[in-house]
C-alpha cells in the first residue's frame, strides 16, 4: 500500500513539472483558453440578452400564427408582410414606468383598482365618418370591388384570426384582414382588456370582432338594411374594425364555469380601454347606438 501511495505522488509530481514546463515554454495555450472562458461568458450574457427581443418577436409571430386555420396564401401573406411590416411600426410608450409592476403593490400583494368606465358613450366616442376617413385614406390599402379581387389584391394586408386575447366572430360582410398597423392596434386592446380585467378581479373575457375588411360590393349590400354603412366607408381601407360591446367571448379551461359577468360591466371595462387608446393617439371611435359595437380606426 505504501508504495502504490509512493508511486502516485511521484506521477502527480512529474504531471505538474511537465505542466508548468510547457506553460512556459508555450504561453499561447494558456491565452486561449482564456480567451475561449471570455468567449463563453459572453455568449451566456448574450442568451439572457436574447429572450427579451425574443419574446417580442414570439408576440409577433403568435399573431401571424393564429392565422394557421387559412389557407396556404393566407400563411404566404403573414410571412411576407406581417413580419416585414412589423419592425418599422412604431411602439406605443410604455404605460407604466420602469420597475413598477401594474398587476401587484409594493408588498406583493395583488393590486386592484375599480371600475370607472367613461362619462357618456357617445360624448366620449364621437370620431365621425369625415375623422375616421382621412386616417384610413392614410394608412390603408387602395378599396376592393369584390372578394375576388380582394384575394388578388392581399399585397400589404395580414390575416386576423381568433387568438387568445380576440375573437373573430362568423363574418357576412366583410373577410378577416387588415394593414398590419391596425392589426396591432387590434392586438393591444385585446391585450390590455385583459390586464383591466385581471386589476379588476374580473374572469378573464375576449373582446368580439365582428367585421373588419369589406369590398365595395359588401358596402352596397349593407348600404341596403344597414342604415350606418356609407358608400366610402372605412372598412374599405383595411384600417378599421368593429368591436362589439354588448357580447363577450368567457375565458373558462374545459369542465370549468366560471362565474358569471354583466356584459354592462364588461363594457364598463372596455370603454376604459378604449379611451386611453384614444387619448394615447392610437385610434379613433365612434360609439354605435343601432350597431352594438364600437367602430375603430387606426391612426
Amino acid at each position: 500500500m505504501r508504495i502504490t501511495k509512493k508511486r502516485y505522488l511521484q506521477s502527480f509530481l512529474i504531471v505538474t513539472v511537465v505542466l508548468a514546463i510547457v506553460r512556459l515554454l508555450f504561453p499561447s495555450i494558456a491565452n486561449n483558453r482564456t480567451a475561449q472562458t471570455a468567449v463563453r461568458q459572453r455568449e451566456a450574457a448574450d442568451s439572457v440578452g436574447m429572450r427579451s427581443d425574443t419574446a417580442h418577436a414570439g408576440q409577433a409571430i403568435a399573431v401571424a400564427q393564429a392565422g394557421e386555420a387559412g389557407n396556404d396564401t393566407d400563411k404566404v401573406v403573414l410571412e411576407g408582410t406581417y413580419l416585414s411590416k412589423l419592425a418599422p411600426s412604431p411602439l406605443p410608450s410604455l404605460r407604466y414606468s420602469a420597475g413598477v409592476s401594474p398587476f401587484f403593490k409594493s408588498d406583493g400583494s395583488l393590486r386592484h383598482t375599480p371600475i370607472y368606465s367613461v362619462p357618456g358613450y357617445q360624448r366620449t366616442f364621437e370620431d365621425q365618418q369625415d375623422v375616421q376617413l382621412v386616417s384610413a385614406s392614410k394608412w390603408g390599402i387602395q378599396p376592393v370591388q369584390n372578394r375576388d379581387e380582394a384575394a388578388r389584391r392581399k399585397s400589404g394586408l395580414v390575416f386576423v384570426g381568433s387568438n387568445p386575447y380576440v375573437y373573430i366572430d362568423k363574418l357576412h360582410s366583410s373577410i378577416p384582414y387588415l394593414v398590419p398597423r391596425a392589426s396591432i392596434l387590434l392586438q393591444d386592446i385585446g391585450r390590455s382588456y385583459f390586464d383591466s380585467l385581471t386589476m379588476k378581479g374580473i374572469p378573464l373575457h375576449k373582446i368580439i370582432v365582428t367585421s373588419v375588411l369589406r369590398s365595395k360590393d359588401d358596402v352596397e349590400r349593407l348600404r341596403g338594411h344597414n342604415g350606418n354603412a356609407t358608400q366610402n366607408s372605412c372598412h374599405l381601407y383595411g384600417t378599421t374594425f368593429d368591436v362589439c360591446y354588448n357580447r363577450y367571448k368567457t375565458v373558462e379551461p374545459p369542465g370549468e364555469q366560471r362565474r358569471v359577468v354583466r356584459n354592462d360591466t364588461l363594457k364598463y371595462i372596455l370603454a376604459e380601454v378604449l379611451r386611453d387608446m384614444r387619448e394615447e393617439k392610437r385610434c379613433y371611435v365612434k360609439y354605435e347606438v343601432n350597431q352594438g359595437c364600437f367602430h375603430i380606426t387606426v391612426r
